[in-house]
Parts: C-alpha cells; sequence; structure tokens
C-alpha cells in the first residue's frame, strides 16, 4: 500500500481527484447509516491527512483555494436560502428571538471561557461561536408541513441577525488579536463595514436586478454574475480588514431577492452543494490533529462537555424566553429550541477563520482545544438538531393557507387576473392544449382533454410543433408540416366523438417547449394538457426534457399524463396530499374536475408522522373535507390519513386498488430538469396504474 501511495504524482489534479472521489463515495455510505453525510467527509479528511494516509495536506495551495472557495460558498449560500419575504412577514420577533438566542449564549460563553482561563477576546470570540445557528431541521418542518408556522418562521428569520451578529463580533476579535485595536480603530471598524454592508446589500441588489431584466433567459450570464458578486464581496470584505466570509454572507442576502426561486438559484446551490461545500468539510478534517483531539477529550474533557452543554441551555433559555414573551405554547417553544440547536455553517466558517488568525507573536486566536471543542460540538448538534426537530415538529399544528379566499372557484377560474387577460376583449372560457406528437398515444391524450373541456362546455386545441429550417421550403419541413396535419385531422376527429369543438393549431418554432407554451399564452388557455415523457439520452439529462421547459414556462397549469387504459375506463382517482396549500388544493380540484366529468371517485391519502396525536389527525381531515367541498362535485370525494414512516411506499400501497394517481409537481429547476421530491421520483419509478403529473405557475 505504502509503495502504491509512494509512486503517486505529487500533483494539484491528484489532490483534486482524491477529493472528487471521496465526495462521491463517502457522504452516501454515512447517510445509509443515518448519519449526516458532512460527519462522512470530516472524517474522511482526517483519514486522508497526515495523521491518516498522507494522501492530502492541508497546507498545499490547492487545498488552501478550494477550501476557502468552499468557506464561502458555505456562507454565501446560508445567506441565499435565508426567506427573506417570511423574515419581513415576522421581522419584529424575528429580531426580538435572534437578539435572544445570540446574546444567551454568547455572553454564557464568555463566562466559561473566562472560567477556562481564555482571555477576554478569545472568550468573546467563543459566546460568538456558540451564538449563530444553522437549519438543518429546515427540510424536516417542510416536510412536515409546519413550515409557515409563525414559530418555525421566526426561527428562520433569527437566522438572518444571528450570523450576522456573529460574523460582526468575529470581525472585531481578529483585530483585536492582530494588534490593531484602539478604540477609534473600533468605530472606524464599525463604521466602515456599516458602509460596506448597505453598498453590498443595496448595490448587488440593484445591479442583480438590472442585470436580469437585460440578460433575460441567459442563464449562464446570470450564474456568472451572481458568482462575481460572491468573490466581489469576498475581496471587499478583506479590504476593510473583515473576514472574506462576512462579505460572502451578505453576497447572499443581496442576490436572494434577484434569483428567487429560479434556476439560476438551483445551478448556484448545485454547484456549492455538489463540489466546494463538501471539499470544505474534508479540509476541515485535514486541519483536525487526531492526537490533539483524543488529548481534549481525554485530559480536558471539561471544556467539550461545558461548551455542548452551554449550547443546548442557553438556546432553551432563549426559546423560553421566546415563549413568555410571544405567548407560545411548548411544543413551539421545544421546535424553535430544536432548529437554533445545529452549530454548522457559521460556526464552522469562523472557526476556521479563528484558528488561521495568527498574532505577530505567533499565537492563534482560538487554541487547539478550542477548535476541537467546535468540532465536537458540530457533531453532537448536527445529530442533535433534526432528531429533536423531528420529534417535536411532528406535534405542532398544521397551518392551513388561505383556501377560504378561492370558495366557489375551480383551479383554472383562479387563473384570470388583471394581468393574465386573453389577447382580445372577449371573456376566455374554457380551453386544453393538447400537443400532439406520437400516434400511439395520441388517441388517450386527446381523449382526456375533451372530457375535461366537455364538463366545462370549453374547447380543445391540438398543436402540432414543426421546427423551423433555414429555408421554409425545405423538403424536411414540408414531410413534417404533412405529419402534423394528419395528427391535428385525427385529434379533432376524437374530440367531436365527445361533441367538444376543436381548432387544431401547427406551430412552426425554434423551440418545441416555446412553441407549446406561447401558443397556450396566445389562445388564454386554461389546461396544458402533455403526453409523458421520459428523461432519456445525455442532452435530456443535462438540459432537461420539452415537459420540464413547458412546466417552468407555461402561463397556466400544466399536466403530464401518463395513461395506461382508455380515460373512460378510470373510476377511482388517488390523490396523495402532503398538506393544506392553495397549490395542494388546485391539484385536488382538477383530479375533482376530471372524476366529475367521468363520473369517478376521489380518494385524498394524507400519511402523517406515527407520532402524531389522535386529536391533530381528527382536525386536519376536517381541514381537508371543508377545503375540497368548496366547489360542486357531484362525485364521492374520501379522505384517508394512514401513519408511515415514509410516505411512497403508502401510496404505492393505496395505489395498487386505484386507476389513476394525481401527483403535485413543484416547478424547481436543478441541472438535469424539473426537480421534484425524493416522494414523487420514487412513487413515479415504481406506480403502475395511470398517474397525472400536476403542476401550476409559480409553484
Amino acid at each position: 500500500m505504502e509503495q502504491i501511495l509512494s509512486n503517486l504524482p505529487n500533483s494539484p489534479v491528484v489532490s483534486f481527484t482524491i477529493l472528487l472521489l471521496v465526495i462521491l463515495i463517502v457522504p452516501p455510505i454515512f447517510e445509509r447509516l443515518r448519519l449526516p453525510g458532512l460527519v462522512g467527509l470530516l472524517l474522511a479528511g482526517v483519514v486522508l491527512g497526515q495523521d491518516g494516509l498522507q494522501l492530502l495536506d492541508a497546507k498545499s495551495e490547492t487545498t488552501k483555494l478550494l477550501s476557502d472557495i468552499g468557506k464561502i460558498y458555505l456562507m454565501f449560500v446560508a445567506g441565499l436560502e435565508i426567506d427573506l419575504e417570511e423574515f419581513r412577514k415576522k421581522k419584529n420577533r424575528s429580531l426580538g428571538f435572534g437578539a435572544a438566542t445570540f446574546l444567551l449564549p454568547l455572553l454564557g460563553g464568555m463566562l466559561v471561557g473566562k472560567l477556562f482561563g481564555f482571555s477576554w477576546n478569545g472568550a468573546v470570540l467563543m459566546g460568538s461561536l456558540l451564538a449563530s445557528h444553522t437549519l438543518l431541521g429546515y427540510p424536516i418542518v417542510k416536510r412536515l408541513g409546519v413550515a409557515e408556522s409563525e414559530p418555525v418562521v421566526v426561527t428562520i428569520g433569527a437566522t438572518i441577525f444571528t450570523d450576522i451578529a456573529a460574523l460582526l463580533v468575529l470581525a472585531i476579535c481578529v483585530s483585536v488579536h492582530a494588534g490593531e485595536f484602539s478604540l477609534m480603530s473600533l468605530v472606524i471598524q464599525l463604521v466602515s463595514l456599516g458602509i460596506y454592508a448597505i453598498v453590498v446589500l443595496y448595490g448587488l441588489d440593484k445591479a442583480g436586478k438590472s442585470y436580469f431584466q437585460r440578460t433575460g433567459d441567459d442563464e449562464g450570464n446570470q450564474f456568472l454574475f451572481v458568482l462575481l458578486a460572491v468573490f466581489l464581496a469576498s475581496m471587499g470584505a478583506e479590504l476593510i480588514h473583515v473576514d472574506k466570509i462576512v462579505g460572502a454572507f451578505l453576497a447572499g442576502l443581496a442576490v436572494n431577492d434577484v434569483v428567487g426561486d429560479g434556476p439560476v438559484k438551483e445551478k448556484v446551490e448545485f454547484v456549492g452543494s455538489v463540489l466546494f461545500i463538501p471539499i470544505f468539510f474534508v479540509s476541515m478534517g485535514l486541519l483536525l490533529n487526531v492526537s490533539a483531539f483524543i488529548s481534549t477529550l481525554q485530559s480536558s474533557l471539561a471544556l467539550p462537555v461545558a461548551v455542548v452543554t452551554l449550547l443546548f441551555v442557553s438556546k432553551l433559555a432563549a426559546s423560553f424566553l421566546a415563549k413568555l414573551v410571544y405567548r407560545y405554547n411548548w411544543q413551539e417553544m421545544l421546535t424553535m429550541w430544536s432548529l437554533s440547536i445545529p452549530q454548522v455553517a457559521a460556526t464552522l466558517a469562523a472557526a476556521l477563520a479563528a484558528y488561521e488568525a495568527v498574532a505577530p507573536n505567533g499565537d492563534r486566536l482560538i487554541s487547539a482545544e478550542m477548535f476541537n471543542s467546535v468540532i465536537v460540538l458540530m457533531l453532537v448538534t448536527a445529530l442533535a438538531g433534526p432528531v429533536l426537530t423531528a420529534r417535536f415538529a411532528s406535534k405542532l399544528e398544521l397551518p392551513v393557507q388561505g383556501f377560504e379566499k378561492e370558495d366557489g372557484t375551480i383551479w383554472w377560474e383562479s387563473q384570470e387576473d388583471d394581468e393574465a387577460i386573453a389577447l382580445d376583449s372577449e371573456p376566455a372560457g374554457f380551453s386544453v392544449v393538447v400537443p400532439v406528437c406520437n400516434p400511439l398515444t395520441e388517441r388517450f391524450l386527446v381523449e382526456m382533454g375533451a372530457l375535461l373541456a366537455q364538463h366545462e362546455a370549453g374547447t380543445v386545441i391540438p398543436l402540432s410543433v414543426v421546427m423551423a429550417q433555414v429555408h421554409m421550403d425545405e423538403p424536411l419541413l414540408n414531410a413534417s408540416l404533412r405529419r402534423s396535419q394528419q395528427l391535428l385531422d385525427r385529434a379533432v376527429h376524437v374530440s367531436r366523438e365527445f361533441q367538444v369543438p376543436a381548432s387544431g393549431e401547427i406551430r412552426i418554432d425554434d423551440d418545441v417547449a416555446h412553441g407549446i407554451s406561447r401558443t397556450a399564452r396566445e389562445t388564454n388557455a386554461s389546461l396544458i394538457l402533455m403526453g409523458w415523457s421520459e428523461t432519456t439520452g445525455l442532452r435530456a439529462r443535462l438540459f432537461g426534457t420539452v415537459v420540464d421547459s413547458v412546466f417552468w414556462s407555461a402561463h397556466c397549469p400544466v399536466a403530464m399524463v401518463r395513461l395506461l387504459d382508455d380515460p373512460v375506463n378510470i373510476h377511482r382517482i388517488l390523490v396523495p396530499v402532503k398538506n393544506l396549500t392553495p397549490q395542494a388544493i388546485r391539484a385536488v380540484r382538477f383530479a375533482q374536475l376530471f372524476a366529475d366529468s367521468n363520473q369517478a371517485e376521489v380518494i385524498l391519502l394524507h400519511v402523517c408522522d406515527r407520532r402524531t396525536p389522535e386529536e391533530q389527525i381528527d382536525a386536519f381531515e376536517k381541514e381537508m373535507s371543508h377545503a375540497f367541498s368548496q366547489v360542486s362535485f357531484s362525485g364521492t370525494t374520501s379522505i384517508k390519513t394512514i401513519p408511515g414512516d415514509e410516505a411512497a411506499p403508502v401510496i404505492l400501497e393505496v395505489a395498487k386498488s386505484v386507476d389513476m394517481v394525481v401527483l403535485r409537481s413543484v416547478r424547481r429547476r436543478t441541472a438535469g430538469g424539473l426537480s421534484v421530491s425524493d416522494v414523487t421520483t420514487q412513487v413515479i419509478k415504481e406506480l403502475t396504474c395511470s398517474l397525472v403529473l400536476f403542476g401550476e405557475p409559480h409553484s
């Protein structure tokens, strides 16, 4: 083994290749063991570092560069993922809880630091490392359907305050440690930081919005603009003698509103989460001195125990204070506590910056013992926080969002507003655009569109998009037009069998997806009904399918349909309902509309956590019953609530007794096209009956 390792060339390419292998292999192994993938990356860094196989060197220029990029990216994404809209709704309470969950750990950390012989500067920094928090539990509250609950929103908003305040304390402590501190220098530092923050937050926001408007759909250049903004902000922070992670976090907040939840944000986070951020965690492991770490646990066990205990107690005290002031119940308080426990992003980035800050006399800002204690803190809180969040958040009341506003309206009626009007002045009725390209699936698809249009006394618009050629008289284009006309003639004939008016459309366009979405907009369609498209081939995997693009760009709801039987034979329709959002309600109303046109039954399935109390289940079922009874529906709608650890197996089991399943698609893009949840992905792969993937604008 040693001979093989000695033969490896000392090249940056070798180091980078090893890092890629680690990132690819290690996290999935640890996640199967129900451990965070970042724990595996840290351990991989230890194994590959100087105390292990010595394949990677923390002091090499390559590792330092990639680690710095990862650290910057980590703090940038932390700012980018904060929901500023939710923060604005509850900003006063968010600031109140943020101040409490920052100050109590800060003061407690200072006290513990002095008890262990730290200088005042080191003690203050130690307190600030405990004061921020990372929202590792957010995916859990989102899965449980309580992400819009006020205590959760307040805790998320508090992250802005705690992270900025912790980074500010770090900047001051580093300045003091470097021997540059005086009262005047502190004032100058604070003023320059304030001016810098204003320039970054407002300047990048304004410049970003202007650039995005001018570049339109040019996602490549928009992605590069965001990256440039991050590293410019990081460089600017260093120019005013503040650590670069402060600039990265402010840049994340600044471009938050600019990128929204669109494809550029997905690309930025994708690059960071699969490459640079994992490299940062590996580099943290490389810095970990195993012998010193073990020595800390053996001889100085009191320090990590005190740090971890203080963190849990101080965060609990802050949550209890919020309970008293804002009149939350115990479950809400404990949920806030569990969400504010994990110490990962800002804590690790700040700890590394402090560890690397060396005074002129050679002393580090924090000792190796404190750095090791921070690693212990990260491991404990990263494991405990999500577990506690799953336990307490499952008992929160599920918020019901605004379905009362839509009493008596079908989903497609709610699409009409002042901005989304027809191109003519006449009020538009119900119309379905049905793109046709496959003769084998055309009939079932048009039949379904005709049933929906028949129920609403509407029309069907069969559409065939022909790819444009350089010359409009090319034989290939003429052949495509003849084939399209044949498809449209058959589609019109099927529609007339159901006594539904149909008007075939042929569109010549450079892009099939754009042709579909533009035709739907021009005709003010109420729905786009598309045949199923499997993601195959390299191009589809990299850039998404036609269906992905239509989901992303359409102005109206889109239903992607995989029909295994004639639509008139579909009599039992299953609709999984995770929580009561307006989008979920409109997906159910789509199912009710089709069921009403076909005398079918709709079954609503809610998979709840096994620990959910019976009273909460009953209350949720009553809310569902009320929400889905607002539209006149002659068929039967039944509600099933089944406890389960995982939703997908439950949905698949219930789906064995139905004819069709309607799933909701969330409009979210990654490098692989349209992205749906893991549950939806698993259900789609294993489902043996007909399927509809229903999505709508701004979902």
